[in-house]
């Protein structure tokens, strides 16, 4: 008698699904990208210089090793936006979409996925948000579009079009990589409307789709506005969104203006509004988006320092922002002055945020600073760079945000595998990259072992 056993097919969780999907959509990136139609010369692309651009352009963070401008073909060009989008909506999203126009059924398994992919507690009508998502996004990237090329149709002739969609494109995805030339947006930094469209753009992408939806939901609930009444209707993560989102955009650009208000380099020559807006500009773009309209390695150390923490914390929770987000900040330093008050719940707002979030936003919080420690080090110990510029470039890989003080371009081979990692782990995030190897499905989430004491400070 034979006993037959039939090997259990490996299944793959959530979380290694949307990592794979990021992977393999950075590798066949990269093959496209290495193909001489790619490039502008019409030669075969270094892998390692195909893989970052790839790389950069899927984790939607901007560092770039060769010129998007001036290196890529239209073709090339084509399949870094493509890339960015998919970036930006993110791999299940793109992957749902596809599903839905061939008019496939989408199960329970991409419905957990899509769940998993925007951070959301609830299975209720993921499908239709997902065609929400699509919609919204390719509303506001075709109005922002549509506003650029007032512009760049004039500047560019017809080729300001295709600039103009990048731009659109690449701005509310965050991902900071434009086609105009090699000093990103310097040459329109008197230009109110291309400045004022970009930090638009940058800041919807950076909030999350859920808040979206949750601002929408208020205007359609009332028929008499009134601002109170809506703020009070808002659900509590999004007030949280846009209390943090203002603080460090309006703080971020008064700190900035202040600082560098008489330094010739950066804003000191320019007029008083336009000092306003330049200080606006880099307080938004360093929430991930990578655009500037002051070169970064100009500006002073305190300066620098200020946009690192922009930087670090970034935009917001199911968005197409990097950073440890706006909502885990705020959990931090709430639980910080529930201690000190001696509270025993973490709250705001006359809510208590639960602990669960609590723990998960400094697991956040610590993964990510080290995962930051240890790419920093690698590049101190492999790059020989100015310390400044080193930190700056690991957490701008890290936060996905494409902001660098020079040294991009003159990373060695090593470097830039480097910088690939740490925009990986920067755009899947620390703990998806963690729950990636952890095949213990069941866990041990019941087992409680006798509580004791220990002493803390």
């Amino acid at each position: 008698m034979y006993i037959i056993r039939k090997r259990r097919r490996k299944e793959f969780t959530t979380t290694q699904i949307i990592a794979g999907g990021f992977m393999i959509s950075m590798i066949l990136g990269m093959v496209l990208l290495m193909l001489p139609v790619s490039s502008a010369q019409g030669c075969f692309t270094n892998p390692a210089d195909a893989l970052f651009t790839a790389t950069s352009a899927v984790c939607v963070t901007g560092l770039t090793t060769v010129s998007t401008a001036g290196y890529w073909s239209v073709f090339g060009q084509c399949v870094i936006l493509v890339l960015i989008q998919i970036g930006g909506l993110g791999v299940v999203t793109f992957t749902t979409i596809i599903l839905m126009a061939a008019a496939k059924r989408i199960t329970l398994k991409e419905r957990l996925l899509i769940k998993d992919a925007y951070n959301l507690n609830s299975l209720n009508g993921l499908v239709k948000l997902t065609k929400k998502i699509l919609k919204g996004t390719f509303i506001v990237e075709l109005i922002g579009a549509a506003l650029y090329a007032f512009v760049f149709v004039k500047d560019y002739g017809i080729k300001g079009i295709f600039y103009s969609v990048f731009n659109s494109v690449s701005a509310f995805c965050n991902a900071g990589m434009d086609i105009i030339g090699d000093t990103s947006l310097m040459k329109y930094n008197t230009n109110t409307l291309v400045n004022t469209v970009t930090m638009i753009l940058i800041i919807l992408g950076g909030l999350g789709f859920p808040v979206w939806w949750d601002i929408i939901k208020g205007f359609r609930k009332k028929k008499k506005f009134s601002a109170k009444k809506m703020w009070h209707s808002y659900e509590l993560h999004t007030k949280i969104v846009l209390s943090v989102t203002a603080i460090l955009i309006f703080g971020g650009a008064a700190l900035i203006m202040f600082i560098e208000y008489n330094n010739p380099d950066t804003i000191g020559n320019l007029t008083f509004f336009g000092k306003i807006r330049a200080s606006m500009f880099q307080s938004v773009t360093t929430r991930t988006a990578g655009f500037y309209t002051v070169p970064q390695e100009n500006f002073t150390d305190a300066s620098a320092f200020v946009s690192l923490i922009l930087m670090f914390i970034g935009g917001s929770p199911s968005g197409t922002a990097g950073g440890i987000k706006t909502v885990t900040v705020a959990m931090i330093i709430l639980t910080v002055i529930a201690i000190i008050n001696n509270r025993q719940d973490t709250e705001v707002f006359k809510r208590s945020i639960s602990d669960q979030n609590v723990r998960k936003g400094i697991a956040v919080l610590i993964i990510d600073a080290g995962v930051l420690l240890v790419s920093m080090g690698a590049l101190c110990i492999t790059q020989n760079k100015d310390f400044l510029d080193t930190l700056y470039e690991t957490v701008s890989a890290l936060a996905t945000v494409g902001l660098t003080r020079g040294i991009t371009q003159t990373l060695d081979t090593v470097g830039k595998i480097i910088i690939i990692l740490t925009m990986y782990i920067g755009r899947i995030g620390p703990i998806s990259l963690a729950l990636f190897f952890n095949t213990n499905k069941t866990g041990n989430a019941v087992r409680h072992y006798p509580e004791e004491d220990i002493r803390v400070g």
